[in-house]
């Protein structure tokens, strides 16, 4: 007998359901959502773990994703290296990275992308074929904050350039935008410099260091910040004018601290739900832009109504109120606060 024109539409809709199952729709193969990998390799700093948090939030605001698979742990470039060779066994859809090194990693991010993965690094820059950037301009961070410390002490003084860990992309392009502006500024002297790991503890120790030594003008930070003024506080040490990031602290600080001479530059944690953004509408197949970059703004000690909206004094020190980064972010006020991604809390 001749099946009827609505049995044969049955039976086709019946295989196409069978051969979406097989091949699955994202997250592994589970129908539900992508499964998106993290790899961080610096654990201990506030800014690293607001990175995480927004891209936490990205992809629970997304509605696309299903998990977020985050490593999260010390490591140089071969220890990356196995980070994302573990993520790519466990069949993720995308892997975004805080790269250790600009080129090294550039083997193991084409081989996933030869995979099928999205991979999208963000905060600092990679050379691999294929991959999305997403960073704040670390290069201009650098030259911003070293022309305001530079012009606050009228081309003149010894100051201290407070780096953060060697050899990483962000702190090689922060560098070369520091010595860009110094060239303009013959006056200046570069009495030391340092490198901190971006570590609070670690940068503390450094401040007070320079502040026994003395015969510094002034300081420059690649984001350790709020530790340096506590160290002159607590030294009951003149304030020298200060460099930093749009750390809550360190905003709380230019604020309230009598006397204090500062300015901070935005380097927003946001780029992580930058990088979710993007790495969701590739996997959507739509065409996101391979390369995203935040310009940042300088706020000093003067410009209190700025200061005064990027600071929150419910949130961490060591955060940024800087969240939502239109048009990329879709998440509500204080989602990347709550840390919560696909699949977790109650």
């Amino acid at each position: 007998m001749k099946k009827s024109m609505g049995m044969r539409i049955a039976t086709l809709l019946g295989v196409l359901a069978l051969v979406a199952a097989a091949c699955g729709d994202g997250a592994g193969g589970d129908g539900e959502g992508y499964v998106i990998g993290v790899s961080n390799t610096l654990v201990g700093n506030g800014w690293r773990e607001q990175m995480i948090c927004s891209i936490k939030a990205e992809a629970l605001a997304s509605g696309d994703v299903s998990e977020v698979v985050v490593v999260n742990e010390n490591a140089d470039t071969t220890g990356q290296i196995g980070q994302i060779e573990n993520l790519i066994s466990q069949g993720v859809d995308a892997i975004i990275i805080n790269p250790t090194d600009r080129e090294g990693l550039n083997s193991v991010i084409e081989e996933a992308i030869a995979q099928g993965i999205v991979v999208v690094a963000v905060d600092q820059a990679v050379t691999a074929e294929g991959a999305y950037v997403a960073t704040n301009d670390q290069e201009e961070y650098g030259y911003l904050g070293a022309k305001w410390l530079f012009d606050q002490l009228g081309g003149e003084g010894n100051v201290v350039e407070m780096r953060g860990i060697d050899g990483v992309p962000a702190d090689t392009d922060r560098h070369n935008g520091f010595m860009r502006a110094l060239a303009d500024y013959p006056g200046i002297t570069v009495a030391q410099e340092t490198f901190t790991g971006w570590d609070p503890t670690v940068g503390a120790q450094q401040a007070l260091d320079i502040i026994s030594a003395g015969g510094v003008d002034g300081i420059w930070t690649s984001g350790i910040d709020y530790t340096v003024v506590e160290q002159f506080q607590t030294a009951n040490a003149d304030l020298i004018p200060i460099v930093g990031a749009d750390n809550n602290g360190f905003v709380e600080q230019l604020l309230q601290v009598e006397g204090l001479q500062g300015a901070a530059v935005t380097n927003p944690p946001a780029i992580g739900a930058v990088g979710t953004s993007i790495a969701i509408a590739a996997l959507n197949g739509e065409d996101p832009d391979a390369v995203v970059t935040l310009t940042p703004e300088v706020f000093d000690h003067t410009e209190t109504s700025s200061l005064e909206d990027l600071y929150d004094p419910d949130q961490q020190v060591g955060w940024s109120t800087y969240t939502e980064i239109e048009p990329y972010t879709s998440y509500e006020a204080g989602a990347v606060s709550e840390c919560v991604g696909p699949g977790e809390g109650s």
